[in-house]
């Protein structure tokens, strides 16, 4: 069930360039920014409503770094490449999360947990489709936002709160709160979602992010930054996915091989977190 719940947010997550793509692209994309954010966060609000039990301060640094922020690079780069392109360049976030927690926070990484980022890394390179026009502004918001919620995630597990639904709610409420100037002076006065955006907007709004952030935050707790990232890599399989099915994006030999790659490294991350959760549950019974 567990490892359920760490799949499930890239899963959910690669959703989002298909919503978009169908439903979403006449919303300038700061707009869409603060229609996923707030709203998401509302709903989750309606069901605690109470603060969250965490500080003001960190829950608006998450709220500005990973939800206004992320969602404003993230959504720059949704609409100025294809879906899977961008959610090939997410997949660095393994790496991009060891790297930080080495050079920053002293923190050596696992072998294995590098292998199956580097693993997973070959694997979405093959997805990543060689005859597309690549959008430099496009690329460089897509890594930036993979940079974002690097840190952001790397924060949450530091400031570890059992407070799930009260710390996903905030982020959301702060991260729109910060979004509604920002959109309004890059963008010009607010664009309202019309009928025929709707379906993609409680896909997006709903499950993407409302459900998504409860379940990330969960899977922090319970798997730490670096495995979780490496679950992300389920994000540009499932993009690439949506989009043959939904948008008529085709897939080669060697994308399908890229996307059993994928697997693989997901399947070498979970041998890897089970033995550790072996020795440590070994550990507490020798203790007792």
């Amino acid at each position: 069930m567990n490892v359920i719940l760490g799949l499930l947010p890239p899963i959910l997550w690669g959703s989002t360039y298909a919503a978009i793509g169908l439903y979403l692209t006449d919303i300038p994309p700061i707009w869409l920014a603060f229609w996923r954010a707030l709203p998401a966060g509302l709903i989750l609000l309606s069901m605690i409503r109470r603060l969250p039990r965490l500080s003001f301060k960190r829950v608006a640094t998450l709220g500005f770094i990973n939800i206004s922020l992320f969602f404003t690079f993230l959504l720059i780069g949704a609409y100025r490449l294809p879906g899977g392109v961008a959610g090939t360049l997410g997949a660095t976030l393994p790496l991009q999360l060891i790297l930080i927690q080495w050079l920053v926070f002293k923190k050596k990484p696992a072998i294995k947990a590098l292998m199956a980022s580097i693993l997973g890394l070959i694997g979405v390179a093959l997805i990543l489709n060689p005859s597309a026009d690549l959008d430099p502004v496009g690329v460089a918001a897509a890594l930036f936002a993979t940079s974002l919620v690097a840190v952001a995630s790397i924060l949450m597990y530091r400031w570890k709160s059992d407070d799930i639904m009260g710390v996903a709610a905030w982020q959301l409420i702060w991260g729109g709160i910060f979004l509604f100037p920002i959109a309004w002076i890059v963008s010009g006065p607010i664009v309202v979602p019309n009928v025929e955006q709707l379906p993609g907007l409680v896909w997006l709004v709903g499950l993407n992010t409302a459900i998504g952030y409860v379940v990330m935050i969960r899977a922090l707790n319970i798997f730490g930054a670096t495995t979780f990232g490496i679950f992300s890599l389920l994000n540009p399989v499932t993009a690439v996915t949506l989009g043959v099915l939904f948008i008529g994006e085709s897939l080669g030999e060697a994308q399908w091989i890229g996307i059993a790659i994928v697997l693989a490294s997901l399947l070498l991350n979970q041998v890897r977190w089970q033995k550790l959760r072996f020795k440590q549950n070994e550990l507490k019974e020798r203790v007792a």
